[in-house]
């Protein structure tokens, strides 16, 4: 089943409808181009795809209405959609905040792609899940001339101890950063030499195409997706060193990543900052209305009991403070009638909507097989889940009764097809 899935997802990618847009980056040593060699400003027709997965999923369903449907719409056309929130880029099979990541999230349809922003030691913003994350999303540790540089060097696994590495941006500077290569990510906990340790992917993604992945600078995002004419969600990733760092202040960090729209001439209509810091949203809604407007609170209160019955209960005040967008992860929208077994919206899904606020959510396409629960994301729903196909099940009680403005994935094209399905 393992090799058959694999299979299905490397698949090459199904040509549809045809849409105005431009080229991507691609990494050279230490310079960056275009991969169709022209000027970022270049219009050629494009193609939206979307591969076999889609495909196999819906052929995996359960019979019944929701399949028909989807089967209805398999020769398209399908269409960018901005419910379509790139997780990363396309991180099921490309390593995450790269130009290919990226380059594939649009090639599938996703009108709006995340930058996770966080900042180096000279105070420049760059493109990264997590501050500290290098050791396992990029091939820092096999650079002799920057492994010494991180926070932790790597420590061979030993007499049960776990092998270890902690590699930040803050470690190194912009220039350093941008020399490095990105990678699958994940790390082999039992490792006892760098090579051992850097090879840790997922069993449910692949290698293939974590060769060089072409690591971004904010700003080389900004311009990237500016030039795709597609939509920009920046997340403030939450700090992991003190704060003030070097007296850089955790306010200016929040400023600078809004300036950098502003200095680029980017409408704050396209653009959906986030967060999981509420006084980073304060922040935003106070000093900068325009882009606070669409500002994202990543709501992780959501995953114990007693801060998901915290998280419920603050809503009303969330809203009366400014907030507009909550963003919990999906699990936390949904759950088994007690009577039916059917997939209901949950309490959290129910006061959001009560308060009169949207929900972007968080991250499909991120879980293994579901016939064996589905993970972190499935949690809520997993007695009444057994197949791959029950991804679209969740994905239609989420839009159709939970009313979620959009879905984060980690490969677009699944989400970009029940869009266009649907006309999202």
């Amino acid at each position: 089943m393992r090799g058959l899935l694999a299979s299905f997802l490397l698949f090459p990618l199904a040509s549809t409808a045809v849409i105005r847009r431009e080229s991507s980056y691609r990494h050279h040593g230490n310079h960056t181009t275009h991969t169709n060699g022209t000027h970022p400003n270049t219009t050629t027709a494009f193609n939206v795809q979307l591969g076999p997965r889609p495909y196999y999923l819906v052929d995996d369903m359960d019979q019944g209405p929701l399949k028909a449907k989807l089967q209805s719409c398999s020769e398209g056309p399908f269409a960018p959609s901005d419910f379509v929130f790139a997780h990363r880029g396309a991180p099921l099979q490309f390593p995450e905040h790269t130009a290919e990541s990226y380059a594939a999230a649009r090639r599938m349809g996703a009108g709006v792609i995340e930058c996770d922003v966080a900042f180096t030691n000279d105070k420049q913003l760059v493109c990264r899940h997590a501050q500290c994350d290098l050791h396992t999303t990029t091939d820092i540790l096999n650079r002799t001339d920057l492994a010494s540089k991180c926070t932790t060097p790597f420590t061979p696994a030993t007499n049960g101890t776990a092998a270890k590495a902690r590699c930040c941006t803050s470690d190194i500077t912009q220039a350093e950063f941008k020399s490095l290569c990105g990678k699958m990510d994940g790390f082999n906990p039992k490792a006892t030499t760098v090579k051992e340790y850097l090879d840790g992917t997922p069993y449910f993604r692949t290698d293939l195409y974590s060769t060089c992945g072409t690591v971004m600078t904010h700003n080389e995002y900004i311009a990237l997706v500016d030039g795709w004419n597609l939509k920009f969600t920046p997340e403030l990733k939450t700090p992991e060193v003190e704060m003030p760092f070097k007296g850089y202040t955790q306010e200016q960090y929040a400023q600078d990543m809004i300036d950098a729209y502003k200095t680029a001439g980017i409408h704050p209509s396209r653009v959906w900052p986030q967060s999981f810091l509420p006084d980073d949203i304060f922040y935003w809604i106070d000093h900068e209305p325009a882009f606070g407007e669409q500002a994202v609170y990543l709501d992780s209160r959501v995953d114990t009991l007693q801060g998901y019955a915290t998280a419920t209960a603050s809503i009303p005040s969330l809203a009366a403070r400014g907030v507009k967008i909550l963003a919990p992860a999906f699990f936390a929208l949904t759950k088994p009638d007690n009577d039916t077994g059917a997939i209901i919206p949950s309490e959290y899904a129910r006061a959001v909507k009560e308060a009169g606020l949207d929900i972007v959510t968080w991250s499909f396409d991120r879980s293994g097989w579901l016939k064996d629960g589905g993970d972190y994301y499935y949690q809520y729903v997993k007695p009444v889940i057994n197949n791959d196909g029950d991804m679209y099940t969740v994905l239609d009680v989420l839009v159709q009764q939970v009313g979620i403005m959009a879905m984060f994935s980690d490969w677009p094209a699944t989400v970009t097809y029940y869009a266009s399905c649907f006309g999202l």
